[in-house]
C-alpha cells in the first residue's frame, strides 16, 4: 500500500473535489434547445451560457435566428443591427439583475452574441 504524505493528501482531496464539482455543474447545466427557449422564456437564463459557448448563432442570418429563437424582444438599427432577447429573472437573495441576450449582426449575419445588464 502506498503511503501518502500530508501535502499529497491535501492536494488529492482538492483535485477530487474539483473533479466532482465540475462534473456536477456540467451535469445540471441546462442545454439550449429550441423548444425550451420558446416555451419557457422565464427560464432562458439557464440556457444562455450553452447558447453563447456553443456559438450556434455565429454566421446565421436574421431569418434563421428568428426561426431558432423566435421574435426578439427588441431590435435596434443604430450603426449595427442588434436583436435583444429577455432571459427571465435568476433566483437571488439580493435584488436580481436583469440580463438580456444581445445578438449583433454585421453584414446581415451574426457577428457576436453576448450578455448585457438592463
Amino acid at each position: 500500500m502506498i503511503k501518502l504524505k500530508r501535502n499529497d493528501k491535501i492536494g488529492l482531496f482538492f483535485f477530487v473535489a474539483f473533479v466532482i464539482s465540475s462534473s456536477l455543474i456540467w451535469l445540471f447545466e441546462e442545454r439550449f434547445t429550441k423548444e425550451q427557449w420558446r416555451t419557457n422564456p422565464s427560464q432562458r437564463y439557464q440556457m444562455v451560457d450553452d447558447l453563447i459557448e456553443s456559438q450556434i448563432l455565429i454566421g446565421k442570418t436574421k431569418g434563421k435566428v428568428i426561426l431558432l429563437l423566435g421574435e426578439p424582444y427588441s431590435s435596434s438599427t443604430i450603426e449595427k443591427d442588434i436583436f435583444i432577447y429577455r432571459l427571465g429573472d435568476q433566483p437571488s437573495f439580493f435584488k436580481s439583475r436583469r440580463e438580456h441576450l444581445l445578438i449583433i449582426f454585421v453584414n446581415q449575419k451574426v457577428d457576436k452574441v453576448t450578455l448585457a445588464l438592463e
